[in-house]
């Protein structure tokens, strides 16, 4: 090598040596077509210079053990199963998450449960006082029971053709006017009884037995069923196409460490023009009971499915002047050396650090992994794998 290197300095040496005389000479004269020619010269001289070098740069490649080649890891590219999340929040709620008020103004005379306990759907929880309606109503039975009987005697005689149809109709009439005045006392004496709507933990007994209660107005109990609990969550317009009923949901309660699989069971149908995003309700199973309402939940909404996609890291992926996306790929050139060879793809969603590739890339392609920043298109690499 050096005895390559040694005659090739020494000539340049002594050309440029030369060429800077001559020039300053050729200056001076102030002749153009002196000063044209040597130009035209030194072009020459300049021509053959580089080809030389870049012979001697050829042999020190060959020659050189010590030559840099970029170490590069590489990565088969397999399609896979793709599921694409959709991440967001929402609220545990219940639809049976009631405060009751009675039908009935007057005092609470009884208060049949206490907090904590469970309750069936029907079961008597308080009685307000009912202000006498129950004596009037002894009363209107007994009235009730005399004018049935009347209109059944005069049924009777009705039927054999004795006394008067006008007398049968009034017979008749009163007594089922008195058969609905029960009806109705009875019923406003039921409003004076509070019942579950629904079967239920009595999670608070707001007002006990002594005190005067307004109907409509005032509390008396919450009753909770923590069995049919749902989450609520708000969901950006751009997802509309994709996020609808019956898609798969991942729920994670964080306080209590959980997760649920569950579907979405109602997606609404009415964009918030404020906030431009619309409901949906996502039905969780709550058999333990450790599932609280206004709990705050984490969403994975399964939005997108892709069989056979084809995924690699993110931080593959580098980027064009023009904004076109590319990674290297594993290739040989003329000469049977091992290269980097640029590919441009196209890419579809993104979860986690992996993007999906939609076009450009096929199964068993193999890219560069480790080393892919510090190469270049059909520059040589050693694979470390």
């Amino acid at each position: 090598m050096k005895n390559l290197l040694y005659p090739f300095l020494f000539l340049l040496v002594i050309a440029c040596g030369k060429k800077e005389s001559s020039v300053a000479d050729t200056i001076a004269s102030k002749d153009i077509t002196s000063i044209r020619a040597k130009k035209k010269e030194l072009i020459a001289q300049q021509q053959q210079l580089t080809n030389q070098i870049e012979q001697l740069s050829a042999e020190i490649a060959k020659l050189d053990p010590n030559k840099k080649v970029p170490l590069v890891t590489t990565l088969t590219v397999k399609d896979t199963l793709f599921n694409h999340f959709i991440e967001l929040q929402g609220n545990v709620q219940t639809k049976q998450n009631l405060v009751l008020t009675p039908e009935f103004n007057g005092i609470l005379t009884n208060v049949y449960v206490k907090e904590g306990q469970y309750v069936k759907k029907g079961q008597l929880l308080a009685k307000v006082d009912d202000g006498g309606l129950s004596q009037q109503l002894a009363s209107m039975e007994v009235q009730t029971a005399l004018a049935k009987t009347t209109f059944e005697r005069q049924e009777r005689l009705w039927n054999q053709k004795i006394g008067s149809e006008i007398q049968y109709l009034q017979a008749k009439t009163n007594y089922e006017a008195q058969t609905k005045a029960v009806e109705q006392m009875k019923s406003s004496i039921a409003k004076t009884m509070i019942r579950a709507p629904f079967s239920g933990v009595i999670d608070d007994v707001i007002n006990e037995k002594g005190s005067v209660v307004a109907a409509g107005a005032t509390p008396i109990f919450r009753i909770v069923n923590l069995n049919q609990m749902y989450i609520q969550a708000e969901v950006p317009e751009r997802f509309v196409g994709t996020v609808s009923k019956g898609i798969p949901v991942k729920v994670t309660i964080p306080v209590l460490g959980k997760e649920i699989d569950t579907k979405v069971r109602q997606a609404g149908n009415f964009i918030n023009p404020e906030s431009r995003t619309y409901s949906v309700e996502i039905p969780v199973d709550n058999k333990a009971k450790d599932i609280k309402p206004n709990l705050t939940a984490k969403l994975y909404l399964n939005d997108y499915v892709n069989k056979k996609a084809i995924l690699v890291p993110q931080s593959l992926l580098s980027e064009n002047a023009e904004g076109a996306q590319y990674v290297y790929l594993i290739d040989k050139n003329t000469k049977g050396k091992t290269i980097a060879s640029q590919r441009i793809v196209s890419t579809g969603k993104l979860q986690g650090d992996l993007i999906e590739i939609t076009k450009g890339l096929t199964t068993n392609d193999v890219i560069i992994e480790e080393g892919a920043r510090s190469v270049k298109n059909k520059q040589e690499v050693n694979i470390l794998n």
